[in-house]
């Protein structure tokens, strides 16, 4: 099987799941998805008190080798266990999710292209780039909501850690993009051209 990687990477709140959901949604079961959330590295040592202090955008929050392995051992068709991590405790979770061999791999994360060895696997690299404002906001929304944050503590963790490792690491990464997509999975005409690039490589399979 010969196998298209595409990276989505893009600030918090950007839209990369929208867009990365959409694509997986049209086609189905041809296209599998790696998140480098998930990925998060295990710290069963420290207590929660401490894991809430962790910066947890910086490149060596994240488990990339195994990733990378990952990535690998499914363009070589085999079938992969991927971590899972758990917000609300800010540790990864015991439970695994099984990952298929698929003729398009999605790589979804927001330090992906900051990682040469991840970022040279990739046949397609996409930015979504969303204004800070918006993205903020979003990210207030969903970690409120979905990841039982106060307010207080996500606003914290945007002005120490998210904010800074944004400029430092996610927005100078732009410039490995292949194409750079205002506002994710919203933008049809960036969509549409990522659904016939798609469609393409599949009819040649």
């Amino acid at each position: 099987m010969d196998t298209m990687i595409i990276g989505i990477a893009g600030g918090t709140g950007s839209g990369k799941t929208t867009l990365t959901l959409g694509l997986k949604e049209r086609f189905g079961d041809s296209v599998s998805i790696l998140y480098h959330d998930n990925y998060y590295k295990a710290h069963d040592d420290m207590p929660y008190e401490e894991r809430c202090k962790l910066n947890y955008d910086h490149p060596d929050a994240f488990d990339t080798p195994r990733l990378v392995a990952d990535l690998e051992a499914l363009r070589q068709g085999e079938r992969v266990e991927s971590p899972t991590y758990d917000y609300t405790v800010h540790n990864r979770s015991a439970e695994t999710v099984e990952v298929c061999p698929a003729p398009v791999i999605l790589v979804e994360g927001i330090l992906i292209f900051v990682e040469p060895a991840l970022r040279q696997m990739m046949d397609i690299k996409i930015f979504v780039d969303t204004d800070a404002d918006v993205r903020i906001l979003r990210r207030i929304m969903r970690d409120v909501k979905k990841r039982g944050r106060s307010l207080d503590s996500v606003v914290q963790q945007y002005l120490t850690t998210v904010k800074p490792m944004h400029e430092q690491f996610v927005e100078p990464s732009k410039r490995y993009a292949d194409l750079i997509v205002p506002e994710g999975g919203k933008n049809a005409v960036a969509m549409d051209m990522l659904i016939q690039r798609i469609r393409g490589h599949l009819a040649m399979e």
